[in-house]
């Protein structure tokens, strides 16, 4: 149908919320002139998104699988101006991650198929290239869960299963780098290649270069899982979800001492830094599911949109690797990430 192309009938979008989205997320459109002749019609690229609430000033548009290119809000008579919409493509599909993927100095992705407690998958770790090839990569390990690189670029793997943090080689090689990590969920390295471990139960255990273990803080237990990211600050940033929908994020001092940093989100997980300083977490916000950003202010906003975030990590030519609980997204997000320790 041939729309007519008088500006004054023509709907005017003034914002688009959040800023990106994943299919099975939603966009939250105002704006005016958005029904005249039908009810407003919302499209991405070629894909029509459904709508769950429209308005003459608000929309809110799912997104379908499988789009790309911009939004245009359409009122039966005319087409608003298109707007970009960074929006999720697939790498792999068929997963399992519990928490953050791990990007290396090239770009290539890593990420788990964690299984529940006491299964042996098949593959435990999967590599994803910058060719978006992706091949298993370690085997022969129980409960994969939490992985982050050092600063040699060896890939350190947690399992909940047995409290052992693996390492392995850019070949695939594993070994066993420290042991007696309780429950062991989220990873995280400091700048001087100090390794810091989460244990469930509520200790957070430091193992120096040397391989000596410190109990380095003790939070709240947590029901699934910590998840350790270091800020601009090189304080240890800590989520641990509860049974809350008002969960804390807690920010550790390099002494040890625990403080509250944020409140109010709802089951937050997996972490990265941006380079300004800004944290993003897969958690909820008011009911909205995806990714939140933090400011440095302590201002909070859903970034992302999308359900079954579980973590996400910056990525070269500044896209956003996410991963929910059975696939792995890229984002163009066009934001630096914090160099990696």
């Amino acid at each position: 149908m041939a729309l007519r192309r008088n500006d004054s009938d023509r709907p005017t979008v003034s914002e688009v919320s959040p800023v990106a989205a994943i299919p099975g997320g939603d966009f939250q459109i105002r704006g005016k002139g958005f029904t005249r002749a039908s009810r407003p019609q919302v499209t991405i690229g070629d894909h029509v998104a459904p709508l769950i609430v429209s308005s003459d000033t608000f929309v809110v548009a799912r997104v379908p699988d499988g789009v790309s290119g911009e939004l245009v809000v359409h009122n039966g008579e005319n087409a608003s101006e298109p707007r970009e919409v960074p929006i999720g493509v697939p790498l792999a599909d068929s997963l399992h991650p519990v928490a953050n993927p791990a990007v290396d100095a090239k770009g290539n992705v890593f990420t788990t198929f964690s299984g529940s407690r006491g299964q042996k998958t098949p593959v435990a770790v999967y590599k994803i290239d910058t060719g978006g090839n992706v091949s298993p990569f370690l085997t022969d390990l129980m409960n994969a869960t939490s992985l982050a690189f050092d600063h040699t670029g060896l890939l350190h793997i947690s399992s909940r299963f047995d409290g052992i943090v693996y390492q392995a080689s850019s070949s695939g090689v594993m070994s066993v780098y420290v042991e007696g990590m309780g429950v062991a969920t989220g990873v995280a390295f400091d700048h001087e290649n100090n390794l810091y471990v989460g244990d469930r139960s509520g200790t957070i255990f430091k193992i120096s270069p040397s391989r000596q273990i410190y109990v380095f803080a003790t939070v709240e237990p947590s029901i699934s899982a910590y998840h350790l990211a270091f800020g601009m600050d090189d304080y240890l940033y800590v989520t641990g979800p509860t049974t809350s929908s008002f969960d804390v994020i807690y920010r550790v001092a390099p002494s040890g001492e625990v403080e509250m940093f944020f409140r109010g989100l709802g089951r937050p997980q997996g972490m990265a830094f941006d380079i300004d300083g800004n944290l993003y977490v897969a958690s909820s916000r008011s009911g909205r599911k995806g990714i939140v950003r933090i400011t440095p202010d302590r201002e909070a906003s859903l970034f992302l949109s999308g359900p079954n975030v579980v973590g996400l990590a910056f990525a070269p030519k500044r896209h956003l690797v996410i991963t929910t609980t059975n696939a792995v997204y890229r984002v163009n997000a066009g934001i630096e990430g914090k160099p990696l320790p």
